[in-house]
């Protein structure tokens, strides 16, 4: 059984997801900063950062565009608790703290601390009151404190992205429902096929066709989220069928997609029996 619960917040930017999945989560990426913990079971993670693993208790976070899997330890199920905050509300949340954010990350992608535990605890129970949303201030206060205590600035530069493998993703990103062929985007960049798979890898942790399709399930989750039919979705994001994006979907997130679309649009639990 998955069970996802989505939760309404009062930040634009901000997305918060209480789940409990024994699903071995592939390599993937997402756009956002992402900060949370373990409440049940453990997990295994690898990622730019080492592998490494977390507990019931410990916090894990994530970078916007660190690519990382997760597996559940001993095979057992695990609960967690997630807030995903886009770079434009990191921007808006310490503007006043930095001139600039971009090379902003958490450093440690497990680690314990009982203050910002504390402080993730209550972000997570205010979003569970009813009058959350009339609280806006002071949810946005203790996201800025979270913020403030958690990010610094990056030790190590990441690799200059050469030109060529900078035209190709900006394609991928560009139009994740056209196809993509391995030959046209080698000649694009000018490379022979080996060379971009091995050069757009190193620089981006997956491979053309990973990264595209990733690209491509983000797009699903977006259009799902607005209410869009689960077929109308695979047809719009270039799925050759309605069952291509259900098995995608479900390896990349966990859940199927009409299970998403149902949890987002009501952000009520959702018990997903099919995978």
């Amino acid at each position: 059984m998955v069970d996802f619960r989505f939760h309404p917040t009062p930040l634009a930017g901000l997305e918060a997801v209480s789940a409990t999945s024994a699903h071995v989560f592939s390599k993937h990426t997402h756009d956002t900063y992402g900060i949370g913990f373990l409440t049940a079971g453990g997990q295994i993670s690898a990622s730019g950062r080492g592998q490494v693993e977390a507990e019931a208790g410990q916090l894990i976070t994530v970078n916007p565009g660190e690519v990382h899997d997760g597996a559940p330890l001993g095979r057992t199920a695990r609960s967690w608790h997630m807030l995903y905050i886009t770079p434009d509300l990191v921007a808006d949340c310490l503007s006043d703290l930095a001139s600039t954010t971009t090379d902003l990350e958490f450093p440690f992608p497990v680690f314990a601390d009982p203050a910002i535990r504390a402080l993730l605890s209550f972000l997570h129970h205010r979003l569970n009151d009813e009058d959350a949303s009339a609280e806006a201030e002071t949810f946005q206060e203790a996201l800025v404190l979270l913020l403030g205590k958690t990010l610094t600035r990056r030790t190590v530069a990441p690799l200059s992205l050469p030109d060529s493998i900078r035209r190709v993703r900006q394609r991928l990103d560009a139009d994740p429902a056209d196809a993509a062929d391995l030959q046209a985007l080698a000649r694009e960049a000018g490379l022979s096929r080996f060379q971009l798979i091995r050069a757009f890898l190193r620089h981006t942790g997956l491979t053309p066709h990973a990264y595209h399709m990733q690209r491509r399930a983000l797009l699903s989750r977006r259009l799902l989220a607005e209410g869009m039919a689960p077929a109308e979705v695979a047809a719009t994001c270039g799925y050759v069928d309605q069952s291509h994006m259900h098995r995608e979907f479900c390896r990349r997130f966990g859940l199927t997609p009409g299970a998403y679309r149902s949890a987002w649009l009501r952000c009520n639990p959702v018990q997903d029996r099919k995978l």
